[in-house]
């Protein structure tokens, strides 16, 4: 049996308890349950399945980070004066750095199998699968919702800027409700970068909450949240309402039947709007999450407008879309399995 064929068994254990509820006078257990059900399992077949990719992405994303020990409380006026001979401090330095060479995803790819090991492509994968339980349910749930609330009762229809105000605000939702899985997944995918001695070695992510907990409290399972949540909306906009816009007027215009092709072209192309607009958010992001706060030392980065402008002081514009390409080697998969896993769940469980 497949991984496939036992998320559908499971999924279909699920919703029966949720028949069961419900025929038993329990529905308030269950109000909206089932998009809530049948998107996170497809989002955690989607989310495994492309994990890889993801990483890679990640380290893209780190490469030529700059690695200075910042100033102690540095004043945050000074991020927007030019470098002056004389008075140039840890900030400044970085904007007098040479722009780091350029790496692809399958350089960094070969580079971490032969340096780390196959099994490092998976590193962070129970982060993964936490995050797509948290994060993905609940926005893919939520969007369902908002969709059926937001429908015309008349007409049945379902506008464009509904579609995207839905998605604004079931990513937004979802994202903080998934973040500590976020910053945990972030961090045991940058590990294995480091040098052997400055690397945190979670050993899963239950151990990587706990340990972030101690160490640098429980607000640091929420560092980047603002973050988090800008680019799931972003995402969850582009993504899901596009995915429907798309699809419909592939129906309507008769282009194809509502099969797996119809799915697969609808969720390419909304995979790729995802990834053109949520890139340069998911940089910072990125960089934020995986910063390491030294006793005694300011942070690397006060927030996010501060690793913008660092960023791109340092690498220039386009390092706001580092890991492109994985990105959209990933996203493009990510949506295309997970719409289609989707819509197959759907089939399969209509009639429990």
């Amino acid at each position: 049996m497949g991984v496939i064929d036992l998320v559908l068994v499971e999924a279909i254990k699920v919703k029966e308890v949720l028949r069961w509820l419900k025929e038993t006078g329990r529905e308030d257990m269950v109000v909206e349950s089932d998009s809530f059900v049948e998107g996170g399992i497809a989002s955690i077949v989607a989310g495994a399945s492309t994990h890889p990719l993801d990483l890679i992405k990640v380290r893209m994303q780190l490469h030529g980070e700059p690695t200075l020990t910042p100033p102690i409380n540095p004043n945050p006026s000074s991020l927007f004066r030019p470098a002056m001979p004389g008075n140039i401090s840890a900030v400044h330095s970085i904007h007098l750095m040479d722009p780091p060479p350029r790496v692809g995803p399958v350089s960094i790819g070969v580079n971490i199998v032969r340096t780390e090991g196959v099994a490092a492509l998976f590193s962070g994968v129970s982060a993964t699968i936490l995050r797509q339980t948290l994060y993905s349910a609940t926005r893919m749930g939520l969007y369902e919702v908002l969709k059926q609330k937001w429908t015309d009762p008349q007409t049945g229809n379902f506008t464009l800027p509904k579609k995207i105000a839905a998605g604004l605000v079931a990513g937004g939702v979802g994202a903080a409700v998934g973040n500590p899985a976020d910053v945990a997944m972030v961090r045991m995918q940058a590990d294995g970068r480091l040098p052997i001695s400055e690397r945190r070695n979670y050993k899963s992510v239950v151990d990587a909450i706990s340990q972030m907990s101690k160490s640098e409290g429980v607000a640091s399972l929420w560092r980047g949240s603002a973050l988090t949540v800008n680019r799931a909306m972003i995402v969850t906009a582009s993504q899901l309402a596009s995915y429907d816009e798309i699809k419909e007027t592939i129906l309507k215009k008769g282009l194809m039947n509502d099969g797996i092709g119809t799915h697969v072209a609808a969720s390419f192309a909304a995979g790729f709007l995802a990834a053109v607009a949520s890139n340069p958010v998911d940089v910072i992001k990125t960089r934020v999450m995986n910063m390491r706060v030294e006793s005694g030392a300011g942070p690397p980065y006060s927030g996010a407008l501060d690793c913008a402008v660092k960023t791109v002081r340092a690498e220039g514009v386009m390092a706001l879309y580092k890991g492109f390409i994985p990105t959209i080697s990933r996203q493009g998969p990510f949506t295309v399995v997970l719409f289609v896993t989707l819509e197959q769940i759907r089939k399969v469980l209509k009639d429990f």
